[in-house]
């Protein structure tokens, strides 16, 4: 087994089977499992007001990789590095603020170059709970049909609440003609990739809306 982290894209679409999509505003990992409890050490919970409103990666102990659309103006951020549970204050976790945010230059509140680095103040103690992923230096296409691995806090379910524990669930890469078919003009093959999963399994699920997910892909 060969194992690849696929963290250059840009935007994720999830396709299901057989679960409907209609309502859902924001994303998250409906059914999955929970995740062991710091077996992603590299995972970053972002909130606003103690709530938990994006999800990041650790690449650098004074970096953390998410989304562009994360920034809210004028919201203070904190960057909550070493959580499971992000509703209790647990002893392994770390609390930052955030120095600086590097917005993709050509990120214009749509759904491409939808990625952003942020600087923590200060940086990050490393120990068993937290992190950081090393980043491909290869800019390499996933084939399809390749299982990945995705990890958050999100929503459980149209209208249901989010999940204070991390969780995960498996999903499959599709094809990109399979992806252009489903998504049309949204899909940049270029920035984009899709994945599909089965009611049963659980997965992501978000309509037309950009998020930053991370997928841990194999192989066999």
């Amino acid at each position: 087994m060969q194992d690849c982290s696929v963290l250059n894209l840009l935007l994720l679409l999830s396709v299901t089977e057989n679960l409907p999509l209609v309502g859902a505003s924001e994303s998250g990992i409906v059914g999955g499992r929970v995740a062991k409890p710091h077996s992603r050490p590299y995972m970053a919970s972002l909130q606003i007001h103690g709530q938990h409103v994006c999800g990041g990666i650790l690449i650098r102990d004074d970096y953390v990789l998410t989304a562009a659309h994360c920034k809210k103006d004028n919201q203070p951020m904190t960057v909550v590095l070493g959580a499971h549970n992000i509703s209790k204050r647990e002893k392994t976790q770390q609390r930052f603020k955030i120095k600086t945010f590097f917005q993709h230059e050509h990120f214009s509140g749509g759904y491409e170059n939808d990625i952003m680095l942020m600087k923590l103040e200060p940086k990050a103690k490393l120990n068993q709970y937290v992190k950081g992923m090393e980043l491909s230096s290869r800019d390499e296409n996933v084939p399809p049909y390749t299982r990945c691995t995705v990890a958050g806090w999100g929503r459980t379910g149209v209208k249901k609440p989010s999940s204070a524990v991390l969780k995960e669930t498996t999903e499959m890469i599709q094809k990109e003609s399979e992806c252009k078919r489903i998504w049309q003009q949204y899909f940049n093959s270029k920035q984009m990739i899709c994945t599909k999963f089965s009611k049963k399994q659980g997965g992501i699920c978000q309509v037309m809306q950009a998020h930053f997910t991370f997928l841990f892909c194999f192989s066999v």
